[in-house]
């Protein structure tokens, strides 16, 4: 099915021209449902409606937007990148909502963070955060190929420029997420996401708030809030795009 509308939309995007493409990850789905808000809000259902607004945004601009999912199902974590990469998108953007286990840090944990890929995780804070969304991988999907040491070089050699690339993105989006919503700064971090390990361009995951905590997740059930991250996160690709710009001049 994923390969399915990956030519489909190759061949849309083909037919068009080139133009600027974003694929938005909205996190979990189907029966993985993330965290929890005090509330009952499920991460699932407002990762979705925060990708929307973003797909939106980004519509508006001129780019095309691809969701890796428009409804409640379940995505392996693998075909998410994979789908990025068969349609040749510019940058991938995994949104998730972050989560504290006990009560008392449920009750004082709020803010951002922005995550890149990295084998190692900058702290125990961002190892606890990796293992918790790479819990959503679901049985039966493949293991990356190793056996072949060409594509390996390849992949190492285009890995390197998408991380470095995947940096700059993940500090502008965390400078407008945090100046647009009057957030906590937790700070850029690296850690090994299953969800980002196979994309073959620039590719952050995003933690906009912590659902656990109550007035945050409060906020992040909120329509006029949901456009104020959407709209951060957007001109936080915009400020990417045109440093990337001035970079190659």
């Amino acid at each position: 099915m994923i390969a399915h509308l990956a030519a489909a939309l190759l061949a849309l995007t083909a037919a068009r021209g080139p133009s600027f493409v974003a694929v938005i990850d909205p996190g979990h789905g189907g029966e993985q449902e993330g965290a929890v808000s005090p509330r009952g809000d499920r991460e699932k259902e407002l990762t979705l409606q925060i990708a929307r607004r973003v797909a939106a945004r980004l519509k508006r601009t001129g780019a095309k937007a691809v969701l890796t999912r428009t409804a409640d199902a379940s995505v392996p974590l693998a075909a998410r990148a994979a789908l990025a990469n068969a349609i040749r998108a510019d940058l991938f953007v995994s949104i998730h909502l972050n989560s504290m286990p006990s009560a008392e840090a449920r009750r004082t944990s709020h803010g951002i963070e922005t995550y890149f890929l990295s084998a190692d995780a900058s702290d125990a804070s961002a190892t606890a955060v990796a293992a918790r969304e790479n819990a959503d991988r679901l049985a039966g999907e493949p293991e990356l190929d190793p056996s072949d040491p060409v594509a390996a070089i390849l992949s190492d050699l285009e890995d390197t420029a998408a991380l470095q690339q995947s940096s700059r993105l993940a500090y502008a989006v965390q400078e407008r997420l945090v100046a647009a919503l009057g957030a906590e700064d937790r700070g850029v971090k690296q850690a090994p996401f299953y969800v980002l390990a196979g994309a073959r361009m620039p590719a952050v995951l995003l933690e906009v708030g912590f659902i656990s905590h109550p007035a945050e997740g409060d906020r992040l059930r909120s329509a006029a809030y949901q456009e104020q991250v959407a709209g951060a996160i957007v001109e936080g690709i915009a400020a990417y795009r045109a440093q990337t710009l001035r970079a190659s001049r």
